[in-house]
């Protein structure tokens, strides 16, 4: 898969995360890159991602993969 870059403007680095809007919901979704650009969604770098604010009200879900660490765990 090739590098895609960040949807924030004169953003220049590869985009690591793609985020989706639930309006219905008030829910903004967070996971992993998607494996093809959406029209309707945004990719971001992990920056943009780590900084990402809602609005009020609003739920955050965040997505990760089972291969990701998870944080304070250390392989034995």
């Amino acid at each position: 898969m090739s590098a895609r870059p960040c949807s924030k403007i004169a953003c220049g680095r590869d985009a690591v995360s793609t985020l989706t809007y639930d309006y219905a919901d008030s829910m903004a979704v967070l996971g992993p890159l998607s494996l093809a650009p959406e029209p309707h969604s945004y990719d971001l770098c992990a920056r943009h991602a780590e900084r990402m604010s809602v609005p009020q009200g609003w739920q955050v879900v965040r997505h990760v993969l089972v291969t990701d660490p998870l944080p304070g765990v250390v392989d034995a």
